[in-house]
């Protein structure tokens, strides 16, 4: 029989939140950074990365995902070849959750956001879960212990067409501007 997930937020005991933060890439390692000062390695990072192959701005956190297993991080959730969408969800936040179960384990959840036209290509940064497909009223629930969403493209009358117009260019940039981040606190195993 197969496992069946709960229903409710996806964060570790304990998660602080507070701290936030809308910025370009070049303040992301501050995230990175707040997680190395509370006693976390590379090792015990897990990235749930949200969103759809099939929308060129949804497809941020599945984008974000690929590139982190790349750099040869062990414990993403949400890649081009195995997304973490609307379709998929029950079944990530298993996989998710046995990820979590390792000893000091710290979820980063990463998902496209729409913005003002000012804030298109910012990062929204937090010590605290973001709520997945809020924009587009979803209803999934919390996750992460700390998240980036990033401001793919402005928030227009219907959300829904604005994530699958926006523009790759700005999209992958973003994505490898988190990788990036991410590297340079928590730097690739010798």
């Amino acid at each position: 029989m197969a496992q069946q997930w709960s229903g409710g937020p996806v964060v570790s005991p304990g998660a602080g939140s507070g701290w936030r933060k809308t910025a370009g890439g070049s303040k992301l390692p501050e995230l990175f950074r707040r997680l190395r000062m509370s006693g976390v390695g590379r090792e015990q990072l897990v990235f749930l990365c949200i969103g759809t192959d099939r929308s060129s701005g949804d497809a941020f956190g599945p984008l974000t995902g690929t590139l982190l297993q790349e750099a040869g991080y062990a414990r993403v959730v949400g890649t081009l070849d195995r997304p973490c969408d609307g379709d998929t969800w029950g079944e990530r936040i298993l996989e998710l959750e046995a990820m979590l179960a390792a000893p000091g384990c710290r979820l980063v959840a990463v998902d496209a956001c729409l913005g003002t036209a000012a804030s298109t290509g910012l990062f929204l940064m937090r010590e605290g879960p973001l709520v997945p497909g809020a924009s587009l009223r979803r209803g999934l629930p919390p996750v992460g212990d700390y998240s980036i969403g990033g401001i793919v493209c402005e928030n227009r009358a219907h959300p829904y067409t604005a994530l699958q117009t926006a523009p790759l260019g700005r999209v992958l940039p973003m994505a490898r501007q988190v990788v990036q981040a991410a590297l340079e606190i928590f730097p690739a195993e010798a």
